[in-house]
């Protein structure tokens, strides 16, 4: 009894809560109203449609609005180089082939050099040509081109426009609570961070917990992209959202920057820990106030003015409190504004990010090698079924080649093209051959993508197959109009998409993206040349736009399970975001004293003899750090005010730089 009792709970359709559901049934009305619509159009592979429909299946507003914004844009720029190629080069097959492999291989290559929805519209415009031109290499009228790419347009413009209906009439997720509570969970994380990295240890948890909260925050932009999108009141606060996320990159700076110099402090107040653990206490309450953060901070005032270390840290935790403070008070209002107030924060620049063009020119000429295969294998055997082999075939180079695991995602894919095959056999001989109204086949059709949808989303490590079960289950089944039935274009078909995704592998395999240590080197090689242009008179990057670059160099490695290349890749980051902070600083800090002007403008000469863009020399580097600590015991014995002051910034450049010691040779990273 217990036994059937806990099976009964166990069903996808019991255990679903409210949200699942709304989910499921959203996503499934919405694949079968465009499937029936799209076959009542009359278009003649209305699946195409229902696939349309569950790519942009988010579950919330901004991304189902985002998502559909670039496949539209992606869809129609890639049915316009269909038209183009295919139009000028059909009679060739040699021609059509090479023309499209590199018009694939472009957006492929333009997928790596932008993000987010520009990314996504030219992976749209990538195999959206593909699934147009490669479908007309069997035609014998030339006039059945625009034909074939107005119905696919069509088709995919239904999907987006009955997926965006269902989630008027069932909405998902509202984006905007979910941006403010990820700010406010990030606000509140970083004063664990802080008690965690003030620590005196020095363990590998550290540094993932590290990488962590720079993958949270970065993530949170793309929720706030999200935001942007699905209502006008976070169009208004774009910029106070963006002002948000750099003020949280600064925190995590300045929390590191305090950890080097407790590690570098070895005759630190026994009362620091305690004081500093009651600060984090009291700034987690929102009703702090900056009168109460400077009563419990009071104790840890430097009582000596020759004593530059405690001024160094005394200054830099003084603002941290006001940074937190600030961000604080700017959270609370948004919380509390309502949908018509406009703020004015500071201004700031957006996230920046970077692009490895190394690993872009890779993916292109593998995207271009592939298709180059399997087109000249169908073209020299006749072989009938080769548009299939080749569309499919692209759309895994496109789809995968910004993905960091792309043998993992394309062995899931193989495996889901297999379970396809299988399913798509028993439904479509078994079940559609007796069902002669789409109404009958709709009764089928939509408890199964609704049970598919739930268990999606109640199985978390198997997301990915179920959800690739959904999208290229319209392909397999095929419903087109009218129906087709034949078992032998069904298997050859079938196979032709199987033997294109393993030719895909095969490219990967080939062509193998550069592993974790190179894409270290790389990344390290490009913070260093950014942080020599800091150095510079007039650097190209203001130090906002140099400090999200850095986060967002330290996140392209973040699943990589090579430790090696991560740690030394958040080290190089953390270093040279430390001295950058330094050098701003120098910029700004201003003195009526020429002698002292000439010793800040030594100690950048100093950052600029000790970096390259190849890497750092330990001579140079010993020296540096000599002169910079026998600079910071001059000038903390100066009888002005402001050389102590210059004494506790120098001497924070000699923190961030002591931890290159260990740096490994130039070109390595051991």
């Amino acid at each position: 009894m217990k036994s059937s009792f806990a099976l009964w709970h166990n069903l996808p359709w019991v255990k679903a809560t409210t949200g699942q559901w709304r989910y499921a049934l959203r996503n499934g009305i919405a694949m079968c109203l465009a499937l029936t619509v799209a076959y009542f159009l009359d278009l003649d592979e209305p699946y195409w449609a229902m696939t349309s429909a569950a790519v942009v299946s988010f579950p919330t507003v901004g991304g189902v609005i985002s998502k559909s914004l670039g496949r539209i844009a992606g869809s129609l720029l890639g049915a316009c180089a269909a038209l183009m190629i295919a139009g000028q080069t059909l009679n060739d097959p040699w021609l059509f082939l090479f023309t499209m492999s590199g018009w694939i291989a472009l957006c492929t290559w333009a997928c790596a050099q932008f993000a987010n929805n520009v990314a996504y519209a030219f992976q749209l415009a990538g195999y959206t040509a593909a699934i147009i031109a490669f479908a007309m290499v069997n035609i014998t009228d030339i006039t059945e081109l625009w034909d074939i790419a107005q119905a696919r347009v069509c088709e995919v413009i239904l999907g987006i426009l009955c997926g965006g209906m269902m989630m008027m009439l069932l909405p998902g997720t509202a984006d905007g609570p979910a941006l403010l509570s990820a700010l406010k969970k990030m606000h509140a994380r970083l004063l664990e961070h802080a008690s965690l990295l003030w620590q005196p240890e020095t363990t590998d948890a550290i540094r993932s917990a590290h990488e962590s909260v720079i993958g949270q925050i970065l993530t949170t932009n793309l929720l706030r992209i999200q935001a942007f999108w699905s209502h006008y009141r976070f169009r208004r606060q774009n910029t106070l959202m963006t002002w948000l996320l750099h003020q949280q990159l600064r925190m995590t700076s300045v929390i590191s920057s305090l950890r080097r110099m407790l590690l570098n402090w070895p005759d630190a107040p026994p009362h620091l820990r305690p004081v500093m653990e009651q600060l984090l206490a009291a700034l987690s309450h929102p009703q702090t106030d900056a009168l109460t953060v400077a009563r419990i901070i009071a104790p840890l005032a430097p009582t000596d003015a020759a004593d530059y270390r405690h001024q160094a840290f005394w200054l830099r935790l003084r603002y941290f409190c006001r940074l937190y403070l600030l961000s604080s008070r700017w959270l609370a209002r948004v919380e509390n504004a309502s949908p018509i107030s406009v703020y004015t924060p500071p201004r700031s620049p957006g996230l920046m990010r970077y692009t490895d063009n190394v690993e872009a020119l890779l993916s292109g000429a593998r995207t271009f090698f592939a298709l180059g295969l399997v087109g000249a294998w169908s073209i020299t055997t006749q072989w009938e079924y080769g548009s299939a082999a080749l569309t499919l075939a692209a759309i895994s180079c496109v789809l995968y080649s910004v993905s960091p695991a792309p043998f993992n995602s394309l062995t899931l894919l193989l495996r889901t093209l297999l379970l396809l095959s299988l399913f798509s056999f028993v439904v479509k001989f078994g079940l559609m051959v007796q069902v002669s109204e789409l109404w009958s086949f709709l009764l089928f059709l939509f408890p199964l993508l609704t049970t598919m949808q739930l268990l999606k989303l109640q199985m978390p490590k198997r997301a990915g197959l179920w959800g690739q079960l959904i999208v290229f289950m319209g392909s397999f089944i095929a419903v087109t109009n009218p129906p087709v039935y034949d078992f032998a274009d069904f298997l050859n078909d079938n196979l032709a998409k199987i033997l294109g995704v393993a030719l895909a592998w095969l490219a990967f395999a080939v062509l193998r993206p550069g592993s974790d240590a190179r894409k270290s080197r790389r990344q390290i090689h490009a913070l260093r040349r950014n942080f020599v242009d800091q150095l510079s008179a007039r650097p190209h990057l203001d130090e906002h736009e140099f400090e999200s670059v850095v986060y967002h160099h330290i996140s392209r490695l973040s699943n990589s399970q090579d430790a090696l290349a991560r740690r030394w890749l958040l080290r190089w980051g953390v270093v040279l975001l430390n001295c950058s902070h330094v050098v701003w600083q120098l910029r700004d800090w201003e003195s009526r004293s020429d002698p002292l002007t000439r010793v800040r403008d030594r100690c950048i000469a100093l950052l600029n003899d000790v970096m390259s863009e190849r890497g750092v020399q330990q001579r140079t580097l010993s020296a540096t750090l000599a002169e910079l600590q026998r600079i910071c015991a001059a000038l903390g014995t100066h009888h002005q005010p402001a050389a102590r002051e210059l004494a506790s910034v120098i001497w924070r450049l000699y923190c961030a730089l002591s931890q290159l010691e260990q740096a490994p040779a130039p070109g390595t990273l051991t």
